[in-house]
């Protein structure tokens, strides 16, 4: 591509994060890491620096590719706080969230139409249920024989001391004896909890639980903060730039549909101003959309996936067991109005992008492989993040030809489709 041809020279970036309730410099670290091993690939440069404007955190990204010279503000739309109080569950309101949100899934229907689309995802779902009912059970096992084998101890030795072990003041002591097995059961759950940086059952609950107890529908706080992230990409349209590039990854997919879906409605969008783009990463819609009070987000898809102020872009990956690989968020929702245009969804395949070696060793590890969009790939193809942030397209442009993947799932799935009014 020649110089001429630059489309880009200042650009944009909010990345929305999914429910997430690590610090914003963890993205800004893994687009540091991340993008000099692609550069290196690819044969281009790419450097970062502090930014430049103020708001949200963020840094600075400069492209030198195909000859020409691009500069980008990436910035993150910060929702971590929210995601943390969210977490600060005990471990017994852990455990009444996963009843709540296993029932709303399953009593609603909604899982059994999830599992219609992609099982890993559902999977994903089902994980952190089974992984804490095992964690109860193997602390109420160590419970049952602690205290079995100090019974079996205690009754033992006052028999043999020819004390009788029957009556009120036995029944008494049976239950004394229990005290140190529950102890253990407490400690053992604790100690779970406590590793749950590798297990994710906590982390993986309150995550589905969060979604689930307004039944789709976002709760006070989220709807203030998606408010707030509107306005600052209102901003945005109206300074000098060339493009406006929302990313939402994950479950900040949803989060950037109504955002957009707001900011368009609101006329906040020039017709004059920066070209914007729209591009969700490894979107687990569905997970929501399918609740029956997710309303909001089912107007905001069937309203977004229409219009022409932006381009929207979806991608994910069947590697990705996290995500609902290849489903089309509108059409899977039940949502699709007769003029759909987006969003046009295809497959970053994982299997082709990256190297042999590299999938063999990135293949069991699905957190890491959720984050894969964002990072290098070393059998390069269409889709690179950084040639998406830091080259000289806008993102419709780079895909004006690009068809849509022939194995994705657009039919009608959801069983709720009532939209808001």
């Amino acid at each position: 591509m020649t110089a001429e041809r630059q489309e880009v020279r200042t650009r944009r970036v909010f990345y929305i994060p999914g429910y997430d309730p690590i610090h914003p410099r963890r993205y800004r670290e893994l687009y540091r890491k991340e993008g000099a091993a692609q550069a290196e690939i690819s044969g281009y440069d790419l450097s970062l620096a502090p930014k430049t404007t103020s708001g949200p955190y963020g840094w600075q990204a400069t492209g030198h590719m195909d000859g020409t010279e691009v500069t980008a503000e990436i910035e993150v739309l910060v929702w971590s706080d929210i995601v943390r109080t969210s977490m600060s569950s005990s471990i017994p309101a852990t455990y009444a969230q996963l009843v709540r949100t296993a029932w709303t899934y399953t009593a609603s229907g909604a899982l059994r139409r999830l599992m219609l689309l992609r099982k890993g995802p559902v999977i994903a779902a089902l994980y952190p249920v089974g992984m804490l009912l095992l964690q109860a059970l193997v602390a109420l096992l160590a419970a049952l024989l602690i205290w079995s084998g100090l019974s079996r101890a205690v009754f033992g030795a006052l028999g043999w001391l020819g004390l009788g072990t029957t009556g009120t003041l036995w029944t008494i002591l049976d239950l004394v004896l229990l005290i140190p097995g529950l102890a253990a059961a407490v400690w053992l759950l604790r100690w779970f909890k406590a590793k749950d940086g590798k297990l994710f059952a906590y982390y993986l609950m309150h995550d589905y639980a969060y979604s689930a107890r307004l039944k789709g529908a976002n709760p006070p706080e989220l709807e203030a903060r998606m408010a707030e992230f509107t306005d600052i990409i209102a901003d945005a349209l109206l300074a000098p730039c060339d493009e406006v590039l929302v990313v939402g990854h994950s479950s900040g997919a949803h989060l950037a549909v109504s955002i957009l879906a707001d900011l368009i409605r609101q006329g906040r969008v020039p017709a004059n101003g920066p070209a914007l783009s729209f591009l969700s990463l490894g979107q687990v819609v569905p997970m929501v959309s399918f609740l029956p009070e997710a309303h909001r987000l089912r107007a905001d898809l069937r309203y977004l996936s229409a219009r022409d102020e932006l381009t929207w872009v979806d991608v994910t990956a069947p590697g990705d067991g996290c995500a609902f690989a290849l489903c089309d968020p509108v059409a899977v929702s039940g949502v699709a109005p007769k003029d759909k245009r987006w969003p046009l969804v295809f497959s970053a395949a994982f299997t082709q992008t990256l190297s042999e070696a590299r999938w063999k060793e990135l293949r069991w590890k699905f957190f890491r492989l959720h984050f894969q969009y964002l990072c290098a790939f070393d059998r390069v193809r269409d889709y690179v993040y950084f040639r998406i942030t830091t080259g000289p397209l806008t993102l419709g442009t780079r895909y004006a030809d690009r068809k849509p993947s022939n194995s994705r799932i657009d039919i009608p799935v959801s069983k709720y489709t009532t939209v808001a009014a």
